[in-house]
């Protein structure tokens, strides 16, 4: 038995993962309800169509909210989680990279990227 996958044929949530993992950053978008939504489903949450496509977004949107989580330093030191709300509509929770975490500020801009660590992707903000 192979163990690859067709992601022709593999469900939204799979071929999302292996774009991330491949450093692309994508959410989904129905046509029927013109709405983008994240994290990417089979039908889209607002009309229940089974038209959704994974869709690169602009990447660029506000903190919505956060909070800092505090570590020991020899365990890394303190980092911030957030929420954000994307141009297009859609929050999802990320962490700002490269700042002092106490420095985050709801309202703030901020542009994602994919952080690719052994091979598999996370979605990471940074200032912009």
């Amino acid at each position: 038995m192979s163990d690859t996958i067709d992601l022709a044929k593999a469900g939204i949530e799979l071929r999302h993962k292996a774009e991330l993992d491949q450093g692309n950053f994508l959410i989904g978008y129905s046509a029927t309800s013109g709405k983008y939504h994240y994290y990417p489903r089979e039908n889209c949450p607002f009309s229940g169509a089974g038209d959704v496509t994974l869709v690169a977004p602009k990447g660029t949107g506000v903190v919505y909210s956060f909070t800092v989580v505090a570590r020991k330093p020899e365990a890394g030191g303190d980092y911030n989680v957030v929420l954000v709300d994307l141009d297009e509509g859609v929050r999802l929770m990320s962490r700002i990279e490269g700042v002092d975490p106490h420095s985050v500020k709801i309202g703030q801009r901020v542009k994602t990227r994919v952080q690719v660590t052994d091979g598999k992707g996370l979605v990471v903000c940074d200032l912009a």
